[in-house]
C-alpha cells in the first residue's frame, strides 16, 4: 500500500497514494491529445495540461473507484475523460472571458488565438467522449454527457446573469453548480459507478462532489478579492474587471444604499470602470461583511461535503477526502 506523508497537503497525500494510477492517467492523456494531422492540437493542449495543475478532478475519480473497491482499469479512462472535459472548458472560458492568465501562465488564446483555443477545446470534448465510450457503460456515458451539458448551461447562464444586478444568490448557485460543481460530482459519481458500488454509496459520492465543487468555487470567488495573485494564478480583481457578479458582490449589492448601488450600476452593469474602482469595491465588501459571510457559506458547504461521506466504507482515502474538504476552505486564510 502506498506510503503518504501526514505533513503534506491533502491533495498531495492523495496524489502520492494514487501515484501509479495518476502516471497511467497522464500517459493516456498524452497519447490521446496527440494528432497526426494537426500539430497545433497537442501544442495548445500541452500548454494547459502540463501547466502544473493539481489534477484534482481526475484524482477524485480515481479516489472514488479505490474507495469502492474497484479492481479494473477503466477508472483510468474516466479520470482522463474528466481532465479532458475540464481542460476543454478552460480553453473555452478563457476565450469568453478574454483572459490573459491561467495557472500563472499566459492563456492559450493569448499565445495562439481564439480560434485555436475554441477548436482545440472542441477536439478535447470529442476525445473525452471516445474515452468514456470505451468503458462500455451507458450509465457512465449518461453521467458524463449530462455533466458536459450542465457545464455549458452554467456558462451560458453566467453570461446572462453576471452583469445584471437583479441576479439573486439562488441564480448564482445555479451558475456555479453548473460550471464547477457538475464536473466534481460527475467525477466522484462515475468512480463509484464503474466500481458497481451500492446506490447509497454512489449517491454519497455525488453529494460529496457537488458540495466540494460549490465550496471550491465560492472560495475561488472570494480569493479574487482577498487572495494572493501568485497563489491563485490570476490577477486580483479579475472577476470585478470582467463584471462577474460573484457571491461576495451579490452580498454587498443586496445591502447597498442608493449611492453604493449607483457605483455597482456604473461598474458592473454599464462596465464603466476607473483605476480606483477595485479599491472602492473591496471597501464596500468589507463594510457589509460580504467577505466574511462568503467565507462562512464556503465553510458550510465544506461541512456538507464531509457529512456526505458517512455511508462510505472506512478507508485511508475516505479520510483524505474529508481532509480535502477542510483544505479547500483553509485556502481562505
Amino acid at each position: 500500500m502506498p506510503q503518504t506523508d501526514n505533513s503534506q497537503k491533502p491533495h498531495d497525500r492523495m496524489a502520492a497514494y494514487l501515484a501509479d494510477d495518476l502516471d497511467a492517467v497522464n500517459a493516456l492523456i498524452r497519447a490521446r491529445m496527440a494528432s497526426e494531422h494537426a500539430p497545433r492540437i497537442p501544442e495548445v493542449t500541452a500548454h494547459l495540461v502540463e501547466a502544473g495543475g493539481k489534477r484534482l478532478r481526475p484524482m477524485l475519480t480515481l479516489a472514488a473507484a479505490h474507495l469502492c473497491g474497484y479492481q479494473g482499469q477503466f477508472h483510468i479512462n474516466l479520470a482522463a475523460t474528466v481532465e479532458f472535459i475540464h481542460t476543454a472548458t478552460l480553453l473555452h472560458d478563457d476565450v469568453v472571458d478574454e483572459s490573459g492568465q491561467r495557472r500563472g501562465r499566459p492563456t492559450a488564446n493569448l499565445l495562439w488565438d481564439n480560434k485555436s483555443s475554441v477548436l482545440v477545446g472542441d477536439y478535447l470534448f470529442s476525445r473525452s467522449f471516445q474515452l468514456m465510450v470505451e468503458t462500455g457503460s451507458l450509465r457512465v456515458l449518461d453521467i458524463l454527457s449530462n455533466a458536459s451539458a450542465t457545464i455549458a448551461e452554467g456558462e451560458v447562464l453566467q453570461l446572462t446573469a453576471s452583469q445584471d444586478l437583479g441576479t439573486t444568490e439562488e441564480i448564482y448557485m445555479q451558475v456555479i453548480r453548473g460550471k464547477t460543481a457538475a464536473l466534481f460530482s460527475a467525477a466522484t459519481k462515475v468512480g463509484g459507478v464503474i466500481a458497481d458500488a451500492p446506490d447509497d454509496q454512489v449517491t454519497a459520492l455525488f453529494d460529496y462532489g457537488d458540495a466540494l465543487g460549490i465550496a471550491f468555487q465560492i472560495v475561488d470567488d472570494l480569493l479574487d478579492f482577498q487572495g494572493d495573485a501568485g497563489a491563485i494564478g490570476k490577477n486580483l480583481g479579475d472577476d470585478f474587471r470582467e463584471r462577474k457578479l460573484t457571491l461576495p458582490l451579490l452580498k454587498a449589492v443586496a445591502q447597498a444604499d442608493a449611492e453604493e448601488r449607483a457605483f455597482w450600476v456604473r461598474t458592473i452593469e454599464k462596465g464603466k470602470q476607473t483605476e480606483d474602482d477595485l479599491d472602492t469595491a473591496q471597501a464596500l465588501l468589507r463594510k457589509h461583511n460580504a467577505l466574511v459571510d462568503t467565507a462562512s457559506a464556503a465553510r458550510d458547504w465544506a461541512a456538507k461535503a464531509k457529512a456526505s461521506l458517512a455511508p462510505l466504507p472506512a478507508h485511508d482515502i475516505k479520510d483524505m477526502l474529508s481532509e480535502l474538504a477542510d483544505y479547500v476552505v483553509e485556502r481562505i486564510n
